[in-house]
This record gives structure tokens, sequence and C-alpha cells, in this order.
């Protein structure tokens, strides 16, 4: 018998053909894996971290994240996304974030697959808050407010309008003005929302029943009393907010709390390890509210606060997805690890 073992090789163009822009589907597997998670049906070990850069004052440094995980239920996969984060690549006129997820057969071991990650990492965060607005924000919510037009706050707010079509109208605020026009032009007649360019981050936050914050920056933007009561507010990236805008919030969700200390990027992670935010402050990971374990919104005035900081699990889910899909349109190039094993 053969053992000729091949890869299937899977480029951004094919992840897009296999539906990688369809964010509908990639709120639904995002949704599903806090299911799994909620209820304990999931392997989320630790992100490694490779830092070997300094950056200049005020920037971020360049990093790869080694992003491993296994996903029962439906899904019964395994694998892990190797993502790398160089935040002066725009000098370069390339993406900041670029990434690869390598997918393997959960009796064997054997790589099944690898695909181009960048595009499905952009889509399952954005996902990851439309599942929190989904369970969190008030049902009625007509505005929605961004910090940030990048990639980030495209998907967000692409997800956002899945679960709340209601959605019409606006502001986007970003350092470069010509930034924010540029996302407000394509992205408010693409999903159908009148979007406008804020002169300020505050004016963005105080019309906002949906805040977005997806930014690099490393000093607070977002500042107590500005967030209207009722509202839900998405903090996406790192220290975004000052303390007392999470410590006068009447609920702080995250997607899983242990990854959030560990990775000690976002404001809540750094509040925690400055001991001004305790274990049991924490209301809840976002998976115990799908699951029905603790209620979501109880209050059309409740201030609350998601902050996620991104699992593997959910490039896992989409890649599951997308492999399952290029398989059937016979999408992708096959590789050959080998022929014939040279040790057994």
């Amino acid at each position: 018998m053969s053992k000729k073992v091949e890869v299937l090789w899977l480029s951004q163009e094919d992840v897009i053909a296999a539906g990688g822009l369809d964010m509908a589907a990639a709120v639904a597997d995002v949704e599903e894996v806090f299911r799994l998670h909620g209820t304990g049906q999931y392997v989320l070990p630790e992100k490694i971290v490779l830092d070997w850069q300094e950056a200049p004052p005020g920037e971020l440094h360049s990093h790869i994240n080694i992003m491993p995980g296994y996903l029962g239920g439906r899904f019964d996969v395994v694998g892990l996304k190797d993502i790398a984060s160089f935040p002066r690549n725009h000098r370069h006129g390339l993406p900041r974030a670029s990434a690869l997820l390598t997918l393997h057969d959960t009796e064997t071991g054997l790589p099944l697959a690898v695909m181009d990650g960048t595009l499905i990492s952009a889509m399952r965060t954005g996902a990851a808050s439309g599942v929190g607005v989904k369970h969190l924000a008030r049902a009625d919510v007509t505005r929605v407010g961004l910090i940030g037009a990048g990639v980030q706050c495209r998907t967000q707010l692409m997800a956002v309008k899945v679960v709340r079509p209601g959605i019409r109208e606006g502001q986007v605020y970003d350092i470069r003005r010509e930034r924010a026009q540029a996302f407000a032009e394509e992205m408010g007649p693409e999903l159908g929302i009148r979007l406008a360019v804020a002169d300020s981050p505050e004016d963005v936050v105080r019309q906002a029943e949906v805040l977005i914050t997806a930014t690099t920056t490393t000093q607070p933007i977002v500042q107590d009393g500005w967030l209207a009561p009722g509202s839900f507010y998405a903090h996406v990236s790192g220290y975004e907010a000052e303390y007392d805008v999470l410590r006068h919030a009447d609920k702080v969700v995250v997607d899983d709390w242990n990854t959030v200390k560990h990775r000690m990027y976002s404001t809540v992670a750094l509040m925690w390890r400055n001991g001004e935010f305790a274990d049991e402050d924490l209301y809840a990971e976002l998976g115990e509210i799908v699951v029905g374990r603790k209620p979501g919104r109880e209050s059309d005035r409740e201030i609350i606060v998601f902050s996620p900081i991104g699992m593997g699990l959910h490039d896992l889910a989409v890649a599951a997805r997308i492999l399952e899909d290029a398989r059937r349109q016979h999408l992708g190039q096959p590789v050959t690890l080998w022929e014939e094993p040279l040790w057994m």
C-alpha cells in the first residue's frame, strides 16, 4: 500500500474562493467555538510570543505569535496559526500582519493543509466581536463608532452589520484623516451605513451605541465618562482605554481569561498585573454567556466592555470550513510531502 502523503496548499485567492470573505459564515463558526469553549470541548495552550526586535519609542514591537489548539464538536480539528505582526510594514507597502495556518489529521497527526491565514485571522477577529455584539449589545442599536480605519475595523464593521442589520449610521476616526475618509467612502456604501469622519475620538465614543477600537496605540484613547449608558464597547487591541473605563463598566467580558492574562497586552490585563482588576471582577468569558451559564445584557442601561485577546481556536474553525469547501471545489495545489517515509 502506498504511503504517499500530500499536503494541500491554499493561497489567499483559494481561501477567498472557498468562502473566506463570507462574514455571516465566519460569525457562525466563531459563535460555535465560543459554545464549545463554554462546554470545555477544546485544548488551548498558551500563545508562544517570539519578540526579538527593539521598537522606536511609541511604537509596538514586531513579533510572531504561534497559536496551537484543538477544537472538538463538529469541527474535530487540530492545528496552529503562525502570525507575524510588523507594525512598520506600511513603510514597505505591506500589511502589518501576515499568517499561515496548518491543519493536521486528528488520527495520524499528518499535515492536511497549509493555507494563507492572513485573511482568516482578520475575518475571525471581526467575527468574535460580532458574536460579542449579538449577545451583549442592545437589540435596537442603530449607531456605530470606530476608532481606527485599518483592516481590523473593516472586518469588525462587517461582523457588526451581520448581527445588527439595523445599524444605519456611525462615525470613524483615525489619526490619519485621509485614511478615515477612504474607509468611510468605501465601507459606508458597501454595508449601507452612513459613515461620517469624526474630528476626535471623543466625538466617536459619545455617539456610539456600539463602539469598536482596533488600533496600534500605546496610550489610552477612550476616556472615562465618554461611554453612553446602554453602550457596548469592543476593546479589540492593546492599551486603548483608561483603567476607569473598565472599572466603571457594568460588565467586563473576555474570550479566554487565562490567555488575556498570559498575553499581557490589553487594558484589562495591565490592570490585573497592577492589582487593579481581580479575577472575581471579571463578569464572564463569552462562552459562558453563549451557552447560557450566565446572562448577557440584563438592562438597556448597562455599559458592557468586551475585551478579547484572540483565540487560535477561531482560526481553526474557519480554516476547517475553508478546507472542506476547497476540497469540494477542487481548489488549491496538492504538494507531496513524501512518496514513502524514509524511516518508520
